[in-house]
C-alpha cells in the first residue's frame, strides 16, 4: 500500500516525455501525461514533432492476455 502512495506523490513515468507526472491518460499498460496527451493531438502531421511522437508511441504494446 506504501508504494501506491509514493507512486500518487510522484506521478508515473509518461512513455513520451520519459517524465514523471501526476496528470495523464493509461493506453494499455502505459501512462501519457496530459502535456504530451494535448501536443500529440494538435501538432500536424508534417510537423517533425510528430514522427518523434510515433517513434515514443511505438514503446507502446499490447498486454497480453493469458487465461
Amino acid at each position: 500500500m506504501g508504494m501506491l502512495v509514493a507512486k500518487k506523490q510522484i506521478g508515473e513515468k509518461c512513455v513520451i516525455c520519459e517524465q514523471a507526472k501526476r496528470k495523464g491518460i493509461h493506453l494499455y499498460t502505459s501512462f501519457i501525461c496530459v502535456d504530451c496527451e494535448h501536443d500529440l493531438i494538435s501538432t500536424d502531421t508534417s510537423n517533425p514533432k510528430y514522427k518523434y511522437f510515433l517513434k515514443q508511441l511505438r514503446k507502446i504494446t499490447n498486454p497480453e492476455i493469458f487465461s
